[in-house]
């Protein structure tokens, strides 16, 4: 698919498109970004590293990937958005990593959607007990946008748009009674190449597609 014909699917929803970059080279990076491209996506923050120098200044860099406290330094305040903070405790490092480089570190927090029991993320009690917590609410520089959800892999549509629209109405109730006099919280990352067309219609705000875009390029 075109990076132009995916732009066009994208509009009627209102939705941004993520370009997930992982393991991509700077030559296929800059290939997107000269067509317009400017949201990135990475798995993984060694990676992001590495990267972020070779490439233009202007690209907004998003972690998508499973994050880990030692490499927190990496992410911190060199992207614009932390799609998977899945644990309270990863919340305060990346917290207190933002008050020592004086930012304020936009996240989302990740949902555990899916039925394998092999992927991340907070479960809806959890959330509740952390949002309702003084320790959540003592945070400082983080701001939390959101929530990302990853379906099952599966291929059951019909459970996939369940998971979204599951996703959407837990997003619909924290707006409610947690964020609701908070504009910034509004994102919903879900979706990826092969199931982004239910998540659109499920309500994502951001979907994080790679193979379909960079398919051709190699």
């Amino acid at each position: 698919m075109t990076y132009e014909k995916l732009l066009q699917e994208l509009e009627p929803y209102g939705a941004r498109l993520c370009a997930v970059s992982k393991r991509r080279p700077p030559e296929q990076i800059k290939h997107l970004y000269r067509a317009g491209q400017r949201i990135f996506g990475e798995n993984r923050p060694q990676e992001l590293r590495d990267k972020r120098p070779l490439l233009p200044e202007d690209i907004q860099w998003h972690l998508i990937g499973h994050l880990q406290s030692n490499k927190i330094k990496y992410v911190v305040g060199k992207t614009e958005l932390i799609h998977s903070i899945d644990s309270f405790k990863l919340l305060r490092e990346v917290d207190k990593r933002a008050a020592r480089e004086e930012v304020i570190q936009d996240c989302l927090l990740q949902v555990h959607i899916a039925r394998e029991t092999a992927k991340f993320g907070f479960h809806e009690g959890e959330l509740l007990d952390m949002l309702q917590s003084p320790d959540f609410h003592a945070l400082s520089h983080v701001r939390i946008r959101g929530l990302m959800g990853m379906a099952t892999f599966t291929d059951d549509r019909e459970l996939i748009r369940r998971e979204f629209s599951g996703l959407r109405q837990m997003m619909e109730r924290l707006k409610e009674n947690f964020f609701s006099s908070e504009e910034h919280f509004r994102e919903l990352s879900m979706g990826m190449s092969g199931d982004y067309r239910i998540a659109l219609d499920e309500g994502s705000t951001i979907v994080r597609i790679g193979s379909l875009l960079f398919e051709g390029l190699d």
